[in-house]
């Protein structure tokens, strides 16, 4: 682990964040104040947070199982290590959506941040920025469109002149900038969505992701059981994309100051589902305002709406259960990935999120179909404990876990020795994760 004999390859030697770690703890005394084993660290949460910012970030729908699938499924999928392969430099970069990123791993867009830490969205979108990974944002967030990105520009920009990280050319206006997506949740006012697509694109926003599972939200019993819906609690806490928006407070401003629940209920989770025609136009609409940028879908589970997406011109798709929290009973996300790959992966790129927590994980994500996974719990444990801080450990941890599983797994690049590598990862039907008792077992 001597950094000076680590010869330059194309990825940062993100395994060296374990060596940092290792002397600060033997030449200082300085040991991290929180775990980033990621059950110890969900545990820990629970001591940072009040009920409803844990029980927010971690309710499912119903009892969990489709939460518990999504676990199960990583379990049943084992590495196959190869041994005696040249993996002193790796090579974790890929291209996504015109995008050079340094690592397969994107912020997947987590609403109401300011539940974990006063700066909300702020501090994921530094951290994204900092690494040069990229950063999805909530329409239910916390925090404005255009704070968000500021945030996420300065950061890259000091990433750049430190070169701390490589730097990395995109469509989004060269290395000074990170890659930057925004999720979109569509009410049935066009005038609105056209307003967020605007204001998202004037703000570096380059890649349109629509959820299509959470028209409404899923039954959450552990919510339910302290009435655990901030919006209707006064403030902008998650109505602050709504507040900020010019179209919407000219047609509702007066509503809003009496209902704060107005925003969320009318264009987040309104609980009216759309259907294809409606994507057709939003493709159309999109493509108008970025000049023909990419559109994908998130909520992608089966073959059929897969080849559908395709069909009406999506340029990707994200394999997601919404991480167990809509419908319970579900299948698990991985489960379901190796197929969608076959029947589109070579038209489409492929975003997988739901139950990532580890480097193997993404491995064997990337190993099944997926060009890049998206994680959301995992950045959320770390900054609800030390804010910018705890974020940027659980993720420089998660980079160096995945850096060190290719060295001692025996993979140099992930895309050309990972990526849709059926010989790199066993199925094993039996058997369940530890930890998840007897009662769990199929």
């Amino acid at each position: 682990m001597d950094p000076t004999s680590k010869p330059k390859g194309a990825s940062p030697h993100y395994s060296l964040y374990q060596r940092e770690v290792f002397r600060r703890g033997g030449e200082l005394g300085q040991l991290p104040s929180f775990s980033v084993h990621a059950d110890e660290l969900q545990e820990s949460t629970k001591k940072k947070l009040n009920d409803r910012g844990y029980f927010y970030a971690n309710s499912n729908a119903g009892l969990g199982w489709t939460d518990r699938a999504n676990r199960e499924a990583f379990y049943r999928w084992r590495i196959i290590p190869r041994t005696l392969v040249d993996t002193n430099t790796r090579d974790l970069t890929t291209t996504l959506f015109g995008h050079r990123i340094p690592a397969p791993i994107c912020f997947a867009p987590i609403g109401i941040n300011k539940l974990y830490s006063p700066k909300g969205e702020l501090i994921p979108a530094t951290i994204a920025g900092e690494l040069g990974l990229p950063y999805c944002l909530s329409t239910a967030a916390s925090q404005s469109i255009e704070d968000v990105a500021a945030a996420n520009d300065k950061a890259a920009g000091t990433r750049n002149e430190s070169n701390s990280v490589h730097s990395y050319d995109g469509p989004n206006g060269g290395n000074a900038k990170s890659p930057r997506f925004f999720q979109l949740y569509m009410g049935h006012d066009d005038d609105i969505t056209l307003s967020l697509l605007n204001r998202a694109w004037r703000s570096g926003y380059d890649v349109l992701m629509l959820t299509t599972d959470t028209w409404q939200l899923g039954w959450r019993p552990t919510d339910i059981n302290i009435a655990n819906y901030i919006f209707y609690y006064g403030g902008t806490v998650g109505n602050e994309v709504g507040a900020s928006d010019p179209a919407f407070i000219q047609k509702f401003g007066e509503e809003f100051k009496k209902d704060s629940g107005k925003w969320i209920d009318s264009s987040v989770w309104h609980g009216k589902a759309h259907t294809w025609d409606k994507i057709k136009w939003l493709i159309e609409q999109w493509g108008r305002i970025s000049g023909g940028r990419p559109f994908v879908i998130k909520g992608i589970q089966n073959v059929q709406d897969a080849l559908k997406a395709y069909e009406v011109g999506c340029a990707g798709i994200v394999v997601t259960n919404h991480a167990g929290r809509q419908v319970d009973g579900a299948i698990g996300s991985l489960e379901v990935l190796p197929e969608i790959a076959e029947a589109v992966g070579d038209k489409m790129t492929i975003l997988f999120d739901s139950g990532v927590r580890t480097g193997a994980d993404v491995f064997k994500a990337i190993a099944l179909g997926a060009h890049a996974v998206m994680v959301g719990r995992l950045y959320v444990w770390g900054m609800s404990h030390e804010g910018e801080a705890g974020c940027r450990h659980v993720i420089k941890s998660l980079l160096a876990d995945l850096d060190i599983l290719m060295t001692v797994a025996g993979y140099q690049s992930i895309t050309k020795d990972v990526y849709c590598n059926k010989d790199a990862v066993k199925f094993n039907p039996y058997g369940i994760p530890p930890g998840h008792g007897e009662h769990a077992k199929l």
